[in-house]
């Protein structure tokens, strides 16, 4: 079982540590907040900085909002860079950019550390329940080794290709997810609007073709109108905007996704930004009057 430092204890970073602590892997973290704490009463070792922790661990991992705190974290002063060493694997479950995720692990790489872009989808849900969705980019040895670590915290784990694969994959997957959130709340609304029973509407709809994993998690939480985050509206935002620039970067256009950015950018504007991004439904609703 090998030793591994986990960095990033949020919604979904802390229920993922946790199934390797309870796996029996020895595990290292940040002494950075109250999550911590908590890692520590389970027993995890907290340590001071990055660097301390890679020296202390064979398999790092990263678990966090954006591509500037990965860098921060992996690249800056006392980072991960400064202490890991020949031999050890590198794996960033961030969703980042994909050039960011290819320039950590051109640096990673030259120190003899294998690396590994593994964001992951299902929400706080699939993080508690090890259920994950894994997209991983990198070499097939690195992917090797990682995946028994990955077992232990998904469920779908699929190798796309090189590095920076994994990261171009989660894109496709937050356009999906955010475009179909949008479907979901505006035929919801319509619904509403209407003076339908939108709840029967929800249960009709998941028995024909307009049936989703969206319209059955997502629809609830608009019904009851239940906006607690599982993932919040300012991290998909953050996540569109990478799909697109790299959509720019490829002169892909994707108008769909701009609008749904368009709608986040709004949420956010209103103060929203800390709720579910199911919330797309409170402004769809606002501007239908209701």
């Amino acid at each position: 079982m090998e030793k591994i430092g986990f960095i990033g204890l949020g919604i979904m970073g802390k229920p993922m540590a946790t199934h390797l602590l309870r796996a029996g892997h020895s595990l290292n973290v940040l002494k950075t907040s109250q999550a911590s704490k908590e890692m520590e009463s389970m027993g995890a070792t907290l340590h001071a900085t990055p660097a301390e922790l890679a020296r202390a661990s064979e398999v790092v991992i990263t678990c966090l909002p954006d591509s500037p705190e990965v860098e921060a974290i992996v690249l800056g002063q006392e980072g991960v860079a400064e202490g890991v060493r020949e031999g050890m694997l590198y794996i960033d479950m961030s969703t980042i950019a994909p050039a960011t995720a290819r320039k950590v692990c051109e640096i990673l790489t030259a120190k003899g550390v294998d690396c590994l872009d593994a964001p992951v989808s299902g929400g706080q849900a699939g993080a508690e329940a090890a259920t994950l969705s894994v997209m991983a980019g990198g070499t097939a040895a690195a992917f090797g080794r990682a995946l028994p670590v990955l077992q232990k915290m998904g469920k779908n784990i699929v190798h796309i290709g090189e590095s920076g694969a994994g990261q171009v994959t989660k894109a496709c997957n937050q356009i999906v997810v955010g475009m179909t959130i949008q479907a979901v709340a505006e035929a919801l609304t319509l619904a509403k609007k209407a003076g339908v029973d939108v709840a029967r509407v929800r249960e009709a709809l998941l028995g024909g073709f307009a049936q989703s994993k969206i319209l059955d998690v997502h629809g609830q939480r608009v019904i009851e109108g239940n906006y607690k985050p599982g993932f919040k509206v300012k991290l998909h935002r953050k996540d569109m905007n990478i799909a697109l620039q790299t959509g720019r970067e490829l002169s892909v256009p994707l108008p769909g996704s701009a609008l749904v950015s368009t709608q986040m950018d709004a949420l956010i504007a209103r103060g929203e930004g800390e709720l579910d991004h199911s919330g797309l439904a409170l402004l769809l609703e606002g501007l239908a009057g209701l």
